[in-house]
């Protein structure tokens, strides 16, 4: 689209503001305008458009289904400029925004504990932390920071090994029987709780003992490991899942290993940064940080081929 068919955003302004009221003459006053000019940029949006934002039903303004649907998009870009503008009103000149992505679990459950602190030793940078499931390019997305799961190895970038995975099976204690299950192929008599981003779990796991069950991919899936776990807390199944994920229920007596044998994963978590960006002062303080909070001397790799994830 040629960008003088672009609307404005005192266009996006004026239908926002009259969506809300239902009323050009309250938007009018709230925008400080006269109602005829909230109308006239209205009617200008529609045109670009080519669909009607708004119709009137026994004398009274409505929004109409393509107004409504235009609406939750155009509130989000005017949200996106309230922040960016009130961003650059606090920026001082001092401060470096620090922009990292996170796997969903991981972030919560490993990544915010260990970021206390991490403010009162660098005052100057700002985190802004994302989730990112899926592969990207650091450059691209101008990420400055990503962890992630696998063999090591980003496009471009030099990755960190952060810390290996033990995989366990995790119930809630109600649905242990009381002296506890015979053997692991039992556990086919609970619900399986599926991983939808290892749908290969239960099967892997069972193999890993030499055992086999054709009830490996049975069972509702879940999108996160905190779903999962949520789901193996209140007693939907039993599920598989990393055991630091589930440090905290374990130890608290909300979910039980439901059978002692640990798979250990051949992949592992790891911090991968764009090379080029090593010695900026922002990703340098980062990396340090998150290097203070391993429990073994960090190693570094060098980019490589982009790993499965």
């Amino acid at each position: 689209m040629n960008r003088r068919h672009l609307p404005t955003l005192t266009g996006m302004q004026c239908f926002e503001a009259a969506a809300r009221h239902l009323s050009f003459t309250r938007a009018a006053d709230e925008l400080n305008l006269t109602q005829s000019a909230v109308s006239k940029q209205v009617a200008q949006l529609e045109a670009i458009l080519e669909h009607p934002l708004f119709q009137r039903v026994r004398r009274r303004l409505q929004v109409t289904p393509e107004g409504s649907l235009y609406l939750t998009e155009v509130r989000k870009v005017l949200a996106q400029v309230e922040m960016s503008t009130r961003y650059m009103q606090s920026y001082g000149g001092e401060s470096d925004v620090l922009n990292v992505s996170t796997l969903p679990t991981f972030g919560s459950r490993w990544l915010v504990p260990r970021l206390k602190g991490f403010r009162l030793q660098h005052p100057s940078i700002y985190l802004n932390i994302s989730i990112r499931s899926e592969p990207f390019d650091l450059d691209q997305e101008r990420i400055d920071a990503a962890f992630f799961y696998g063999r090591g190895v980003w496009p471009r970038a030099n990755c960190i090994h952060m810390l290996n995975e033990e995989i366990v099976a995790v119930c809630a204690p109600s649905l242990l029987p009381a002296g506890g299950f015979v053997e692991a192929l039992d556990l086919t008599r609970l619900v399986l709780l599926q991983s939808a981003s290892r749908p290969e779990s239960w099967h892997a796991w069972f193999d890993d003992q030499g055992l086999y069950t054709r009830h490996s991919y049975h069972g509702p899936r879940f999108d996160t490991f905190e779903m999962l776990l949520r789901a193996a807390r209140v007693g939907c199944g039993v599920a598989l899942v990393p055991r630091f994920l589930a440090e905290e229920e374990l130890e608290q007596g909300m979910l039980s290993i439901a059978w002692p044998h640990v798979q250990t994963s051949s992949d592992a978590y790891y911090l991968a940064y764009p090379e080029n960006k090593g010695d900026v002062p922002r990703v340098r303080g980062f990396i340090d940080w998150m290097k203070s909070h391993l429990i073994y001397p960090a190693t570094e790799t060098l980019p490589g081929p982009p790993a499965p994830r």
